[in-house]
């Protein structure tokens, strides 16, 4: 990312800190903040992790600042190395996937949506979001991050904040945030494209699953079809309305997902869950195309949907996934999976100061998140030592 030139004052220079620290935090510290050319940058990089791991409550800088010192100068330094200092986000987010990746993360790739609620008009990205899940309009930023999965751990390994065209279009906004040239809206979905492709230069080209909640996107539809021309299978929440196409009709005409599959008998599977148990469900499927360009044409390989479904046949979250031929028990296992992410943004909200950044700028809240991101992956993956290298993970059963 982008930055502006760092300002330098008497208190960056002068502004020292201690805090107590085992040998495992600066060693890990030193490991994901190697890129920052500065030994200064270093040094605030460590004093502010420590800070987030320490602080109890409101992860505000001054909090941070007076958790790791009595030196009343910190406070500007803490806050000068997030917001103005040059460093890179993605150097650091690239450390952070490389630590947790030696510890042998599962096939399945989550991203997860952060709802920053705000104050005012000022911090960057901010604007009135319709909320599904509270059914509130919020004035709000939108992150959008993407996970490994070790064990029963989630660790945000990335992070995009969408950007209205409000923001992008307007040429005093951008100057104000110091949004970079590069940046321009984007959509959810080409975020969670964006996203993908980041992991997959990072990581290669592993048989991971890509596992999304797009079920308050409209145009789930491209992010589907962009992650078919990448070769991912997905396990993704889509919205009711989404157009298919049945499997094994001739040159039928779309429905919606959601009444296809409330026409289906329900069927009974087995969920493994992530401690070892079992659990039985019933769920209702069917295999469909998505729309081609052409009416009656489909695009693709087919999909299937499902959705699980209670004693009195309340319906729940609708899926769609490209495991077509999987059992349905599996592909549920990994839908669940997002529960685990929404409980790592909440935590990341309540124990990490997510919703703590004070600053209005485009790097700095990259920056915040990168901090954020390595507080909780060491507090997660502390101790976890990574086994020794074998073969390649296996694909889904």
């Amino acid at each position: 990312m982008e930055t502006a030139p760092p300002q330098t004052s008497s208190t960056s220079r002068h502004a020292s800190y201690t805090v107590d620290s085992d040998s495992s935090l600066e060693h890990f510290s030193g490991t994901i903040f190697r890129s920052l050319r500065r030994i200064d940058q270093r040094k605030w990089a460590h004093a502010y992790l420590s800070g987030l791991l320490v602080t109890p409550g409101k992860k505000s800088v001054r909090r941070i600042a007076a958790g790791i010192s009595r030196d009343p100068s910190v406070v500007q330094s803490l806050r000068q190395f997030v917001s103005l200092s040059p460093w890179d986000f993605g150097d650091v987010m690239e450390e952070i996937t490389r630590w947790v990746a030696h510890r042998r993360p599962e096939p399945v790739w989550p991203i997860g949506r952060a709802v920053l609620p705000k104050r005012g008009e000022k911090s960057v990205g901010v604007h009135r979001h319709f909320d599904l899940q509270s059914g509130r309009t919020l004035n709000c930023q939108l992150g959008l991050g993407a996970f490994l999965c070790v064990g029963p751990a989630q660790i945000p390994v990335d992070w995009c904040l969408h950007l209205p065209a409000a923001w992008t279009q307007d040429a005093g906004r951008r100057r104000e945030a110091r949004i970079p040239d590069s940046e321009r809206y984007r959509p959810m979905w080409a975020h969670a494209l964006r996203l993908v492709d980041r992991l997959t230069a990072r990581l290669g080209s592993p048989s991971s699953v890509v596992l999304a909640d797009m079920s308050n996107e409209p145009d789930v539809g491209h992010l589907l079809r962009g992650l078919a021309k990448r070769r991912r299978d997905v396990v993704v929440a889509v919205p009711p309305h989404l157009a298919v196409l049945p499997v094994g009709e001739a040159a039928p005409a779309p429905v919606s997902a959601r009444t296809l599959v409330l026409a289906q008998s329900p069927e009974t599977d087995v969920v493994p869950l992530p401690d070892g148990r079992q659990r039985t469900t019933s769920l209702q499927t069917s295999l469909i195309h998505l729309p081609g360009s052409a009416p009656g044409r489909s695009c693709g390989p087919p999909y299937r949907l499902f959705m699980e479904v209670g004693p009195t046949r309340a319906s729940g979250r609708l899926w769609l996934t490209s495991l077509a031929h999987h059992t349905l028990g599996a592909v549920a296992a990994i839908a669940a999976l997002t529960g685990g992410t929404t409980s790592v943004i909440d935590s990341l909200e309540q124990d990490f100061g997510l919703l703590d950044f004070e600053g209005r700028s485009f790097p700095g809240w990259y920056h915040h998140m990168a901090l954020i991101s390595a507080a909780y992956t060491f507090r997660r993956l502390h101790g976890l030592t990574p086994p020794p290298p074998r073969g390649p993970a296996p694909h889904l059963p």
